[in-house]
């Protein structure tokens, strides 16, 4: 195929035609696998990549200015998402079987949730027992999750004064918790 032809592929491609890109693809498939391999030394790896290479070609083909520079664009587009592929996938490595022993199951055992949901309980009685300014300060930061500003705009006052109140009812919160902790330790006694 020569490069007149390659140009007028190029064109159509950019028009839409699918059928030209295809030919476009079996031409340049090898060019765009060889430098994926090159950067990924993986190739399974390579082959993903230059699938996801032309689909993003395919997509992006009408911002070619210039049907010369194809081979350099499409080289250009492996080489990025070649470095993008390889700086968000964590290298992976084996796990020695003393952390995986230790490793917890996906799902809770009923013990442990029995457990959280005492803590819950008890978290919402103690809620009960704060003033309503700091009651609604939690209830709004932790279990609403709103941000500081959401919350400064809701409450009509500054950040800091709702930094301040957050901190206040933690501690007022933790009171409660540890005096009805206190209460029900004495009464199994």
């Amino acid at each position: 195929m020569s490069w007149d032809e390659i140009f007028i592929l190029i064109a159509r491609a950019q028009t839409g035609d699918r059928a030209a890109f295809g030919e476009l693809v079996e031409r340049f498939q090898p060019a765009v696998y060889a430098v994926a391999l090159a950067r990924l030394r993986d190739p399974n790896e390579a082959t993903e990549l230059a699938q996801e290479v032309f689909i993003h070609a395919m997509q992006k083909i009408g911002q070619l200015r210039d049907p010369h520079c194809f081979v350099g664009w499409l080289r250009q587009i492996t080489v990025r998402m070649a470095i993008n592929r390889i700086t968000r996938k964590a290298p992976v490595s084996g796990a020695e079987p003393e952390f995986l022993q230790n490793a917890p199951d996906s799902e809770p055992a009923p013990l442990d949730e029995m457990i959280r949901s005492e803590d819950r309980a008890d978290i919402w009685k103690g809620l009960d027992r704060l003033k309503p300014l700091d009651r609604d300060t939690l209830v709004a930061f932790y279990i609403n999750g709103r941000t500081l500003k959401q919350m400064a705009r809701e409450f009509e006052t500054p950040v800091g004064t709702i930094k301040r109140r957050l901190h206040v009812a933690r501690n007022r919160l933790k009171s409660a918790l540890e005096k009805s902790a206190a209460r029900r330790k004495k009464a199994l006694v």
